[in-house]
């Protein structure tokens, strides 16, 4: 039998680089079909850019990580490990929002949805949010309307910032700061201003006027690492698939009829599909000549920041499972006391801050100077609390930056060398830098290996053909 023949029925050999959210989901998709799959990845760890660590007797999550019901794309990856009921989607969208700098009996106020059709079930509670003027809150009902009739994919908006948009539909600075930002900031990483329209049409369009329960929130009550480590590691190795951490790959090289050789520091791999599932610098690096028409663009994709800031309290100073704020350098706030370990009556509480490239290098006393006071004024429960443990963990290149024009620099799975493909968060999937996007990604590049290889197989997704 031939190499082609090999290639064409199916049965030959597939190598996946990078075992994060995007890697494992292609992995986990060849193996599905029939093809033996080598997962390669350099940590000695899987899960990418959402893990967990050891801290004491504390299990610390990098950051906290959501998804939303419209996330399918992820969802369908929680149900395929076999983590769905650790990660549980609220019933109803319930969002509390609080500003400290509003009057008392004014300062809380709700994101919420009712059970009526869109655009309706957010219409009671954008009437009655404290945070914007009645004016405020007329219009954002017109830019919601106007907003819902852009097209995500016409290649026209990705050039234009989401800000500028704004600001020509009526949205005052104030209602893009405790509204518009508030949802982009955490979805996007970045602030309207820096954000391309397209991509923030995509993310309003799908999360808040598709269909009700869209944008209800989703988060692990178990470390991440017992989601895209342990539960992935378990449902890899029973779909046959050879998973290598602690490997880093050295070479990407075209071999004798259309096959590949992937070489690491220990041994050299033949394959017939690769799926390189690595953040875009080191794809750039891994690319053979001639894969890409224009391979240094990845280059041009720039990256964003995220800075998780933990706080353990002797005692509990929140009452609901998580808030956001306005009017403060605090964004968002989760209890992760349970999923921690946390014993002895104290809480842990993270804050999730994105889009801060002013903070992300600023050492921990100055977070702890800034941060606390801040967290005493959203929660008068702990100002008389102890602070039994403050530490900070910085990704600084969490997400790609979807800056207007980012669209045309992202591509596709396939590449123009037959047989190696493109996944990751970065790719043209359409979504910005989250783990749908890259479960996405590695469906997609998966999904092209297989027609290549003639081994039948269908999309998960039903909204996908």
């Amino acid at each position: 039998m031939s190499d082609h023949d090999i290639r064409r029925d199916g049965t030959g050999d597939a190598v996946v680089v990078g075992g994060g959210l995007a890697g494992a989901t292609a992995a986990l998709r060849l193996a599905d079909a029939g093809v033996r799959v080598t997962l390669l990845e350099g940590r000695p760890r899987l899960g990418g850019l959402a893990f967990s660590f050891q801290r004491g007797g504390l299990t610390v999550d990098n950051g906290q990580h959501v998804y939303l019901r419209c996330c399918t794309a992820y969802r369908w990856f929680l149900d395929r490990i076999g983590g769905t009921e650790l990660a549980p989607v609220q019933d109803r969208l319930d969002v509390p929002v609080v500003d400290p700098a509003r009057p008392e009996g004014k300062r809380l106020g709700r994101l919420r949805r009712a059970a009526l059709p869109v655009p309706l079930h957010l219409a009671a509670s954008l009437a009655t949010y404290p945070h914007l003027s009645l004016a405020e809150r007329a219009s954002v009902g017109r830019a919601a309307l106007a907003l819902r009739a852009l097209d995500p994919a016409d290649p026209a908006l990705d050039g234009i910032d989401f800000a500028s948009w704004l600001a020509r539909h009526g949205q005052s600075p104030r209602t893009v700061a405790a509204l518009w930002d508030l949802v982009g900031v955490a979805t996007l990483n970045a602030r309207a201003a820096d954000a391309s329209l397209g991509l923030a049409a995509m993310v309003f369009k799908t999360g808040l006027l598709s269909e009700p329960g869209a944008a209800d929130i989703g988060w692990a009550r178990v470390p991440l690492g017992q989601l895209h480590d342990t539960l992935v590691r378990e449902r890899l190795a029973a779909a046959g698939v050879r998973t290598e951490t602690g490997t880093r790959v050295k070479d990407v090289t075209r071999a004798g009829g259309g096959r590949w050789q992937v070489s690491t520091e220990t041994e050299t791999l033949d394959a017939d599909t690769v799926v390189l599932a690595t953040a875009q610098r080191e794809t750039h690096a891994l690319l053979p000549d001639g894969a890409l028409d224009a391979p240094d663009r990845l280059l041009d994709i720039g990256t964003a920041p995220i800075l998780n800031i933990h706080v353990v309290y002797d005692r509990p100073v929140l009452r609901k499972p998580f808030f956001a704020a306005v009017g403060s350098p605090v964004q968002w706030v989760f209890d992760r006391t349970e999923a921690s370990g946390l014993t002895g009556g104290g809480q842990y509480l993270a804050l999730s801050q994105s889009a801060v490239e002013h903070e992300i290098d600023a050492p921990v006393a100055e977070l702890r100077a800034r941060y606390l006071p801040e967290l005493a004024r959203l929660l008068p429960l702990s100002r008389d609390a102890e602070v039994r443990d403050f530490f900070v963990t910085r990704e600084r290149t969490a997400t790609f930056a979807p800056t207007p024009g980012v669209g045309r620099l992202r591509p596709g799975p396939r590449t123009r060398a037959p047989g190696l493909y493109l996944a990751g968060a970065w790719t043209a999937t359409g979504w910005p830098a989250t783990m749908e996007g890259a479960v996405r990604s590695g469906l997609t590049a998966a999904g092209a290996a297989l027609t290549e290889l003639g081994r039948p197989h269908e999309h998960p997704l039903k909204e996908t053909a």
